[in-house]
């Protein structure tokens, strides 16, 4: 039991981050089958992209905002904002269901890829600068509670979402039930409730919300989820968590 734990917690760092943690036979397997690794891999990743923002109070803001988003995508990696810019040039073409799948099957980039990707990367830098004014339990809590808030909300994808093509999406719904969710659901509420920090709670929550945002489009202009969706999600719930972990700190 341990054993595959282990395993699904390194086929979730192997899939969702890049640190070199190594794959092993079955990994991907029990990663597939386990929802619960995905706020785990979250809170490993949100802790080592975080700490840049060690510096907020001796550093200049922009400083910290631009070492932030290095590390964001120093650890977790750029693959994902591949969904990012699928999803982007599906959103822009005229069509119905089906020609939006044709989209985020083909491999040219247009100029809806372009611009989701400039404004998700300039969103992500702006919640950084966001993030470097604050104090530095502060912003450690946001930025943490963020990347485990939007992990669990890809946890979620697999345990309710519909894949409505083959591929990695299905591969994820196929190995998950609604009743594998609690698991998720149960480490993502620890990692804020232990520390008692508000604002990671508020982050986290407004992370799980930005996921719906993508979900949502998909049900119902692609008919269901698939890879890219996960992708796009990953990205969009991270900045919705951060941003509004921001917003909670300005208005406390």
């Amino acid at each position: 039991m341990i054993g595959r734990w282990l395993g699904a917690v390194r086929g979730a760092l192997g899939f969702l981050t890049r640190l070199p943690v190594g794959f092993r036979d079955g990994d991907w397997e029990a990663f597939r089958v386990t929802p619960a690794a995905f706020p785990i891999a979250g809170l490993i990743s949100g802790v080592l992209a975080a700490v840049p923002l060690l510096a907020t109070e001796t550093l200049t803001a922009t400083t910290v905002a631009l070492g932030y988003l290095l590390a964001v995508y120093a650890v977790v990696g750029i693959h994902h904002l591949d969904g990012v810019a699928d999803l982007g040039d599906a959103l822009v073409v005229h069509g119905g269901q089906e020609r939006r799948r044709e989209v985020l099957k083909d491999t040219t980039t247009g100029v809806g890829a372009l611009l989701s990707v400039s404004i998700t990367v300039a969103a992500l830098a702006l919640g950084g600068l966001g993030l470097a004014g604050l104090p530095v339990r502060a912003a450690i809590a946001i930025a943490v509670g963020a990347e485990v808030g939007t992990k669990l909300g890809m946890a979620a994808l697999a345990c309710f979402g519909t894949a409505v093509t083959e591929g990695m999406g299905k591969q994820f719904t196929d190995g998950a039930t609604a009743r594998s969710f609690l698991a998720p659901a149960a480490i993502a509420v620890a990692t804020v409730v232990v520390p008692r920090s508000p604002l990671g709670a508020v982050a986290l929550c407004g992370a799980v919300a930005g996921v719906g945002l993508p979900w949502y489009w998909a049900n119902r202009q692609l008919g269901g989820i698939n890879g890219d969706i996960f992708g796009a999600a990953n990205e969009i719930g991270r900045i919705a968590g951060i941003h509004l972990g921001v917003i909670a700190w300005t208005l406390s």
